[in-house]
């Protein structure tokens, strides 16, 4: 992973994202020798946030099942009767 100094980022950003943009790699931004961001594709990003979207829904599932908040086959049929009429 890259890092880049934020007051590299202040002066070179054009390069810096054009640099991210071509290799796709994120980007470890310190101050004070610290890490303070992440500098990251907007694709990359955007298919992140899906990703976590996607197992937040697997753990409520997960945690339903846990609890025994679920339904059988017929419960589940009827309730979907109701909402396909």
């Amino acid at each position: 992973m890259k890092v880049e100094l934020v007051t590299n980022l202040k002066r070179q950003a054009t390069k810096i994202l054009a640099d991210l943009h071509l290799s796709k790699e994120p980007i470890l931004i310190t101050e004070h020798g610290q890490p303070s961001a992440y500098l990251v594709d907007v694709q990359d990003y955007e298919f992140m946030q899906r990703r976590l979207e996607l197992l937040e829904g697997l753990s409520r599932g997960e945690r339903a099942v846990l609890e025994e908040r679920t339904y059988s086959k017929s419960e589940a049929r009827e309730k979907m009767n109701k909402w396909l009429k």
